[in-house]
């Protein structure tokens, strides 16, 4: 590729980063939305500079997955979970679960602060935890054979791909659809919202009149019981 269609495909693109940045950025998350965007741009770069004209791809999709794949590793780089990080979500979820059932309504982060007896702070670095785990399960692996698919795999243009590869996605989307049918139905609104509609975490939660973290919740718990029900549809996965 010449430098200047280089400069060209880079330029473009430039508002797609940002697009894609705000798709991940939240107000509970360690990290600055502009920091998201220079992470995306290096995606972006890099997508420039690999890209290959002959191959049949539009330069926007084949762009999009670096710069997903730059700002989710970034965000993994700068929350790693551990441990001790797993067993307080799952005593936060507990007692969602719990106040869920006391107040017959989504508690808020101070009815589960005064619930965990500990500092709002501690419950809002929880949730940020819950929003990291969700964030980088964008790229969980729902099929495995020969090529790993992961659920934003599913999501092409058919335009881009070849007659074969059309029967064997049509196939794994037809897998996919009814496993989604199968799943609970605020479920499979969040999956439709996030992944279909591209609406943020935060937007989500606005249309469900529910918090972010909550949606961060119904999001991680719909992807676990999506792989499960593919399992059970006796499809090899993961």
């Amino acid at each position: 590729m010449i430098e200047k269609d280089r400069e060209k495909y880079i330029l473009n693109n430039l508002k797609l980063v940002k697009y894609i940045a705000s798709k991940y950025y939240t107000d509970n998350f360690g990290i600055d939305f502009d920091d998201l965007v220079s992470y995306g741009n290096m995606g972006l770069i890099d997508a420039a500079n690999k890209y290959d004209e002959t191959r049949n791809c539009k330069f926007s999709t084949y762009a999009s997955l670096k710069i997903r794949s730059y700002i989710i590793d970034e965000i993994r780089r700068n929350s790693p979970i551990s441990r001790n990080s797993m067993a307080n979500i799952n005593k936060y979820n507990s007692a969602v679960k719990e106040l869920q059932v006391s107040l017959l309504r989504e508690p808020n982060e101070r009815e589960i602060s005064k619930y965990l007896k500990i500092p709002l702070d501690d419950v809002r670095k929880i949730e940020s935890d819950i929003y990291s785990m969700t964030i980088t399960s964008l790229d969980t692996v729902i099929f495995q054979g020969n090529n790993d698919i992961s659920l934003m795999d599913t999501i092409k243009d058919t335009e881009e791909m070849s007659p074969t590869n059309i029967v064997e996605e049509s196939e794994k989307i037809e897998i996919l659809t009814k496993a989604i049918d199968m799943l609970k139905e605020k479920d499979k609104l969040v999956l439709s919202l996030y992944y279909y509609e591209e609406l943020s975490l935060k937007e989500i939660g606005k249309v469900l009149e529910v918090s972010e973290s909550r949606v961060c919740q119904i999001h991680s718990r719909a992807i676990v019981n999506l792989r499960n029900v593919i399992k059970k549809l006796n499809y090899n996965i993961a």
